[in-house]
């Protein structure tokens, strides 16, 4: 026994043990630092963050979950982009019909524009009798020949007119263009002798165009005559012989 005490011992096994094991660690090791370097090829702003060593124990992130918001965040990015762009096709397409729908409505409108004209142009030749020229609504003729006011008026009662009453500017010019060549009896008269002047139609004046100074009353029967060389209304004795100008 004591021979065995004092005899070499065989560490042989247990050498043998130890390189293993720490040929096992060296080769696990050596595929650890084999995996982190492939994935510091992906992401090397990840891994500069990292502590080196690569040991065992050291934290590391699998790549794939790191790129992932990346490839989020492209996706969500291109979605837009598309929308962006169809919504601007959508606009211009719009746009487009749009101006196509005003340019035909602009058309169809001038062709209506036109189709009225002519026909109110025939129905004027018609509604207007021969030598009468029609403005608004109404008819006119203009005389070539002289007679009083009274007579005058019969003479457009006659013919299912009046003496021309006078209502607004627009009327009051186109009876001086058609009676520039001289005076006119009008369907205007101070039949009363007292300055109150009536329409044939009994309304009152409105809107009077009375050249200077007039209307004056010296106890004769006045009535009214357009126009004068200014395109105003001067006052004459009813008995005067003037032209006339008819309206219906």
């Amino acid at each position: 026994m004591s021979a065995d005490i004092y005899a070499t011992p065989d560490v042989s096994k247990k050498v043998r043990y130890n390189r293993n094991v720490q040929e096992d660690k060296e080769e696990w090791e050596e595929r650890e630092v084999e995996i982190y370097e492939a994935t510091d090829a992906i992401g090397d702003d990840h891994t500069d963050n990292q502590p080196h060593g690569g040991g065992p124990h050291t934290e590391r992130h699998p790549p794939a979950l790191q790129r992932r918001p990346f490839r989020a965040a492209a996706l969500c990015l291109a979605v837009l982009c598309f929308l962006m762009i169809t919504g601007i096709i959508i606009l211009s397409a719009y746009y487009y019909l749009v101006t196509l729908e005003k340019d035909q409505l602009q058309t169809r409108y001038d062709q209506l524009s036109s189709n009225y004209s002519q026909i109110q142009r025939k129905v004027s030749e018609k509604w207007c009798p021969d030598g009468w020229k029609r403005s608004g609504c109404s008819c006119y003729f203009k005389s070539e020949k002289t007679k009083s006011w009274f007579e005058s008026r019969e003479y457009c009662q006659q013919r299912g007119a009046d003496l021309v009453v006078i209502n607004n500017e627009e009327e009051q010019k186109f009876v001086t263009e058609l009676g520039k060549d001289g005076e006119s009896w009008i369907g205007l008269l101070d039949e009363q002798r007292n300055g109150e002047w009536k329409w044939v139609d009994g309304l009152p004046l409105t809107e009077t165009f009375w050249a200077s100074g007039l209307p004056h009353g010296d106890g004769y029967i006045y009535a009214a005559t357009c126009c004068d060389q200014q395109g105003k209304w001067t006052q004459r004795r009813k008995y005067e012989p003037k032209k006339w100008i008819c309206e219906k």
